[in-house]
């Protein structure tokens, strides 16, 4: 499916994605190199057997970007300026390496822009969750969406 334009959201609405996506190894282990990120929870099982957790974590910002990235074909392909910003983010469980997640977002707000007639504002808040039903990321996003063409 492709984006909606702004027209096309409304306070409230609620979108159950059918994509899901599992997590491995190689992808948090590319991810976390690829971004320079040193820490051993991410990158040394044996450092991660002595944590809490007894095992590498996911490092969060991939988890993060999947959880955006999931959202994207129901909402904002192809129909969004850019993105304005994200807050609120939180990561209430730890993903790790074979953990599915999948991801149920919310407009919070839609407002048409004050600066541009062609465009208006929304937020999301999109909640992704592993295959036990914990939520695992939060993040609230503001799109910058196209208007519907004349």
């Amino acid at each position: 499916m492709a984006g909606l334009y702004f027209e096309e959201f409304s306070e409230g609405q609620v979108f159950e994605h059918a994509l899901s996506r599992t997590v491995t190894e190689t992808d948090n282990v590319l991810f976390t190199t690829m971004t320079m990120n040193p820490q051993p929870l991410h990158l040394d099982a044996e450092f991660a057997k002595t944590t809490e957790f007894g095992r590498p974590l996911v490092n969060s910002i991939f988890t993060l970007g999947l959880v955006i990235g999931i959202s994207v074909g129901d909402t904002t392909l192809g129909t969004t300026v850019a993105n304005l910003g994200m807050t609120d983010v939180r990561f209430p469980k730890p993903v790790f390496h074979g953990d599915t997640i999948r991801v149920k977002t919310t407009v919070i707000s839609a407002r048409r822009s004050k600066s541009r007639s062609d465009a208006g504002i929304v937020e999301f808040e999109h909640i992704g969750l592993n295959q036990r039903g914990d939520t695992v990321a939060i993040c609230r996003r503001a799109g910058l969406m196209k208007t519907r063409p004349a």
